[in-house]
């Protein structure tokens, strides 16, 4: 199906009369997003679930349309009011206290990765994650369990494994052309810095915590 084909039947079966091929390439491109009317109806034009066209949900928004749930079923359930709710879905910025985040967990059934993600707290675990491999990880055990509601053992054994791995990556090899090694190693570094939420959660998992 073009784009022509896209827009003609969320106009004719799902009345968004707005709805043009250039619409549906800024949706394909990622210029624009649907909002879950449009995405439901997106969904139906192409005979697939929202689930199929979101993919790995990340937001919070993506997060509640992959459970087929409306914002106010959400804000009921979390004990917010819908405006302020649907504001923190069009921001990306979850503004609730412990309680309302514990209440969105469950809603949601968010595993722990996606609701540290949701919460808007991916930032901080990254920078103290940086901060535990680069450094001393003892010091940085007690601001991560802040951050992440894991036990202090757990996150005890995470945080020096992860030292470990990145200290190894840094510690390059002689060779005899000198260089090479230094640069790879520190190429190795920097990209497991990148991804270092990634790798603690890999981590996390790998122990079955």
């Amino acid at each position: 199906m073009g784009p022509e084909h896209v827009a003609y039947g969320l106009r004719a079966s799902y009345g968004l009369p707005y709805a043009t091929p250039d619409l549906v390439i800024a949706w394909e491109r990622g210029i624009a997003a649907p909002s879950s009317p449009e995405l439901t109806a997106l969904a139906g034009v192409l005979w697939c679930s929202a689930n199929e066209l979101i993919g790995a949900p990340r937001t919070l928004r993506e997060h509640r349309v992959a459970r087929d749930l409306a914002p106010e079923d959400v804000a009921h359930a979390v004990g917010i009011e819908l405006l302020a709710y649907e504001r923190m879905e069009e921001s990306g910025t979850w503004r609730g206290n412990e309680r309302q985040s514990t209440a969105l967990a469950k809603a949601l059934d968010l595993s722990l990765p996606d609701f540290i993600t949701v919460t808007g707290r991916d930032g901080r675990l990254a920078d103290l994650l940086r901060g535990a491999v680069t450094a001393r990880w003892q010091a940085s055990v007690r601001p991560v369990a802040k951050v992440v509601p894991l036990e202090r053992d757990v996150l005890e054994v995470v945080l020096q494994e992860l030292h470990t791995d990145y200290q190894g990556r840094m510690a390059a090899t002689p060779n005899r052309g000198g260089g090479p090694a230094a640069t790879g190693s520190g190429e190795s570094g920097q990209d497991f810095l990148d991804r270092i939420v990634d790798h603690f959660w890999t981590a996390v998992r790998a122990g079955a915590y």
